[in-house]
């Protein structure tokens, strides 16, 4: 295992109660990792500490059925040589009579482009693989973060993609095949989402010149973590290469400071002195310094006097929605739902990845989640709440508000495989 150095830079937390997923990629206490990886340095993990390989998640003929079976489209899947994307056309085509639309996967014309040297993507594995679905929910709980999945499929002695930088950390899980890969220090630290490597390209350039920060070969059941902005490029070595790569967006300060801004804004937009209009300016000077100067200051002490005001609870509630709609909740299956809804036979569990909270409704309540918003009466609400928070077994409520909870997808049933 390759040691982080010590560094007490700090910008995001990591849950680490439990993290039974992410103790399968970083071979230490995740704790540990917390406090000397995340956010800060590379971590290479062999297989022989993971003791675990990764063939449970994917592998050789999950690709084979994604591409073949399937019937995905783009953007779930590119190709890329030369560190250059190909065109969408060069590896989908339509799919005959009833299924006509025409930007769905051509097995035949990826394999045309894979054999001349391609690299396959597919993305968003976090949403059309179950094993992998069910993988990356694990994880995002274990981090306090969201993560998407991509699998890249690289041929014998090529490289897909030139040496780059990301915009969210990752951890490549060697899956099949060996690949080289050369890793360089950021030429800008935690980069964000709007600061793509494109934006310095002559900076990561001139840093490919440089020797590698770290340059080793990943083996299958191999694991490496990399924090966002370390600039990597990667080669497969003797025979095919298949790596998944789980993307964290982590939320960073940024966020808050924009939920932050977001909500002087709204108070400001309340203060009669911010609606105010700017004084006129014969002559068209509208950019002098002069005429602008008086106003400029009082916007300032507005602004100053609004954010003493912001307090953390309506930062909380300001990002709320926007980790709600970073991930979704545990898949359910529809039919099998809908028909035992209120059989009065049915065992029930709370429905994983809900990230609820209550808000009042004149008389009543009102449940908002990633499923959408259950209205109760007063006295349903303690009961539900005791439910949703695990302290009483969903077979405590009466069958009609089973019913209700099990159609609004709060509640599925227990399986033979969750028993």
């Amino acid at each position: 295992m390759t040691e982080p150095p010590e560094n007490p830079r700090s910008e995001t937390v990591v849950s680490t109660a439990g993290s039974p997923a992410l103790a399968r990629l970083v071979g230490m206490p995740p704790a540990d990792f917390a406090s000397r990886a995340w956010s800060r340095s590379p971590l290479l993990t062999r297989a022989a500490e993971l003791r675990r390989d990764f063939s449970d998640l994917f592998g050789a003929d999950a690709v084979d059925e994604l591409v073949a079976g399937r019937g995905l489209r783009t953007p779930f899947a590119r190709m890329a040589r030369d560190g250059a994307t190909l065109p969408a056309s060069r590896l989908t085509l339509g799919g005959g009579v009833g299924a006509g639309i025409a930007d769905q996967l051509s097995e035949d014309r990826i394999l045309r482009e894979f054999a001349s040297g391609a690299t396959l993507v597919l993305q968003a594995l976090h949403r059309t693989w179950a094993p992998i679905q069910s993988f990356a929910a694990a994880l995002s709980d274990d981090l306090g973060h969201p993560v998407q999945v991509n699998a890249y499929v690289t041929p014998p002695q090529n490289q897909g993609f030139s040496d780059h930088y990301d915009v969210h950390d990752v951890f490549v899980l060697q899956i099949a095949g060996e690949k080289q890969w050369r890793i360089r220090p950021p030429v800008l630290e935690a980069p964000l989402r709007d600061q793509p490597w494109e934006q310095h390209r002559a900076a990561v350039e001139k840093a490919t010149t440089t020797e590698p920060l770290l340059e080793e070969t990943l083996s299958p059941g191999d694991c490496l973590y990399l924090p966002r902005g370390y600039l990597h490029s990667a080669t497969a070595l003797g025979g095919t290469s298949i790596h998944l790569t789980i993307g964290v967006h982590a939320w960073t300060r940024r966020h808050l400071v924009d939920a932050l801004l977001e909500r002087v804004g709204s108070r400001l937009a309340q203060d009669v002195e911010a609606r105010r209009s700017l004084p006129l300016t014969p002559g068209g000077n509208q950019s002098s310094e002069v005429a602008f100067g008086d106003d400029a200051e009082v916007v300032r002490s507005l602004v100053a006097k609004a954010l003493q005001d912001v307090g953390v609870d309506e930062l909380v509630d300001a990002l709320r929605p926007k980790v709600r709609a970073a991930r979704r909740a545990e898949p359910l299956r529809v039919l099998n739902q809908a028909e035992r809804a209120g059989d009065g036979e049915t065992t029930w569990r709370l429905r994983g990845g809900l990230a609820g909270h209550w808000e009042h409704d004149g008389e009543g309540a009102v449940h908002v989640s990633r499923v959408g918003r259950l209205k109760v009466t007063a006295d349903e609400r303690d009961a539900v709440t005791d439910v949703l928070d695990g302290i009483q077994d969903p077979r405590s409520l009466d069958i009609e508000l089973t019913r209700r909870l099990a159609l609004a997808g709060l509640l599925v049933p227990v399986d033979v495989s969750d028993a």
